[in-house]
């Protein structure tokens, strides 16, 4: 931002936060509709992915893969429970934890979810070296913003 005069950085389209959330909300519009087939909610459809690359978890451990305090996420294991596409069940050692378990529904529907990632990389327009890339890019930013919000904002 350092080439913009100062009297543009409050422009709408000067701001990254605004362009990245009018980008997710468009991505969450493409999903409503890749994901109406399968029945998932788009951060249901994540759960669904952290289980069938992970397997059983605790919910505090599936909570850390995607970013999610529990208050958020127990509602959305609530429904996938309901679904009957997850079990959750206290763990035997320590009655303190729970453990997310896919069902036999909950893995087949993996082969299904299949299809996903190949309609929402058509609908970017982007080719694969290319969403590799932004997808790098993100993971950056991401990585420098959180360093960012655990020193005070970096400024």
């Amino acid at each position: 931002m350092t080439s913009t005069p100062t009297a543009d950085w409050l422009r709408l389209d000067q701001q990254i936060c605004f362009s990245l959330n009018a980008a997710s909300r468009a991505f969450g519009g493409v999903y409503r509709v890749v994901l109406k087939d399968l029945g998932l909610t788009y951060p249901q459809y994540l759960v669904m992915l952290v289980l069938w690359e992970q397997g059983d978890l605790p919910v505090k451990k599936l909570g850390e893969h995607l970013r999610l305090d529990s208050g958020t996420l127990s509602p959305l294991l609530k429904r996938l429970e309901a679904a009957g596409l997850v079990r959750r069940e206290r763990n035997a050692r320590d009655e303190r934890s729970v453990e997310v378990r896919l069902t036999e529904e909950g893995a087949a529907l993996r082969e299904r979810a299949l299809q996903v990632p190949r309609r929402i990389a058509a609908a970017t327009g982007f080719d694969v070296d290319e969403i590799r890339e932004l997808r790098a890019r993100l993971d950056e930013l991401t990585s420098a913003l959180d360093s960012a919000a655990v020193e005070g904002a970096g400024g």
